[in-house]
């Protein structure tokens, strides 16, 4: 009778403990969908993360100006096929406190340091405009920090831009008395930034692909010159796309990013 109590008590506890052992195993895999803000190099950054805890990780930059908000069509799509999205939004902007100067080195720098912060072993990343510059920018600066880039829009001279002149005449105020006004401290990056060589350009080693749409606000020349730079690249131009008519509230560039991912097993 003992031998059967001891038994049946041996049986009760090995359940308790594979259960145990299950809910431990699979505590840490849940789904998050939530907004948080970090501290990194200096500033506060506003962002959103979705996904299953234990996914591969993917970091997506938005334009200037803008919010993360932006590429929210992109982010359902990756968590959808199982990746864990950290979507930022930029120093000075979007949710983040305005500053008075902006360069994209210090972006790269934030991205760099919020990726090393939540511990994030080489994720896959997305850059649209200023942030696919910002992507290509922090893998020069700190080789091997993505498994692959994306970037869609950028330039990496300011000549890049489809008449620069015309473009940069936009921004043009003027006071009552005629006086040509500073632009805007975002503004006045984008019109003097990037400054990227195509030494530089020549270090990034993961794989990368560079994206513009048929009618993007930078040449296709450019955009072909940038992909010619980095040796394990390629380039796309999307036909009757836009700056971000291909981001925007469009599934396309979510697909795109998705098959190229597939294709480098990430």
């Amino acid at each position: 009778m003992k031998r059967k109590q001891l038994a049946g008590s041996f049986s009760v506890l090995l359940f308790t403990a594979v259960i145990l052992c299950f809910i431990m195993t699979n505590a840490k895999i849940y789904h998050v969908d939530k907004e948080d803000i970090i501290a990194v190099n200096g500033v506060s950054l506003k962002y959103h993360v979705l996904g299953s805890t234990e996914d591969a990780p993917v970091i997506l930059l938005h334009g200037n100006g803008g919010t993360h908000k932006h590429l929210a069509t992109l982010a359902q799509q990756l968590d959808s096929a199982g990746y864990l999205v950290y979507s930022i939004d930029s120093r000075g902007q979007g949710d983040n406190e305005p500053l008075q100067e902006y360069h994209y080195k210090d972006m790269a720098e934030d991205v760099y340091c919020f990726a090393k912060a939540l511990k994030l072993t080489k994720p896959a990343v997305f850059g649209w405009s200023d942030g696919g510059i910002v992507a290509l920018q922090t893998e020069i600066l700190h080789p091997n920090t993505f498994s692959l880039i994306v970037a869609s829009g950028a330039n990496v001279t300011t000549d890049g831009i489809i008449d620069f002149d015309a473009f940069a005449a936009q921004f043009q105020q003027y006071d009552s008395l005629g006086n040509l006004i500073e632009p805007e401290p975002l503004v006045k990056m984008m019109l003097t930034e990037p400054n990227i060589t195509k030494e530089q350009l020549h270090t990034i080693m993961c794989p990368t692909m560079i994206v513009a749409g048929q009618f993007d606000l930078v040449a296709p020349e450019h955009t072909q010159y940038i992909a010619s730079c980095i040796d394990n690249s390629t380039m796309l131009i999307l036909e009757g796309e836009t700056h971000g008519s291909h981001i925007l509230n469009n599934p396309k560039m979510g697909n795109v990013m998705l098959d190229y991912m597939k294709q480098n097993r990430y």
